[in-house]
């Protein structure tokens, strides 16, 4: 195989690696996003009685709608609980560090086999500078 042809094949593999990268941390994205949404947003829950009830969001309560027990005839509390959105949250960790490790190594894969290119492109330049300036020598 060519050195040419191993460059561009090479260069096509670095691109896959790093489009796996990023949709890695697409997904790392949505997944955070979706935390966000379980922390950060207003709800509601159905009571045993068939009614709706409002509840606060997640994050912004203090001893209110969502941190209070049934005992308080709130329902609240078992919609939306914590595990769920530390759930979400800890499995987006491993997904970021691999599409960040991923994205990483193929876009410095692409830069190194450019620079490489760049770099025999100058050498065949200054070999056919040398070769005129010994036939004009001679």
């Amino acid at each position: 195989m060519r050195s040419r042809e191993y460059d561009l094949e090479f260069r096509e593999q670095s691109t896959r690696i790093r489009n796996w990268g990023a949709g890695l941390l697409l997904l790392a994205a949505l997944l955070w996003g979706w935390c966000a949404i379980l922390l950060l947003t207003s709800y509601t829950v159905e009571t045993r009685s068939g009614f709706t009830d409002e509840c606060a969001a997640r994050l912004f309560t203090e001893g209110g709608t969502a941190n209070e027990g049934l005992w308080k005839g709130d329902y609240c509390e078992d919609e939306r609980d914590w595990p769920e959105a530390l759930a979400v949250l800890g499995l987006s960790l491993p997904v970021s560090l691999v599409g960040t490790a991923l994205f990483t190594t193929g876009q410095v894969s692409r830069r190194m086999s450019g620079h490489s290119q760049a770099m025999r492109e100058l050498d065949r330049i200054a070999d056919e500078r040398e070769k005129r300036e010994k036939r004009a020598d001679a």
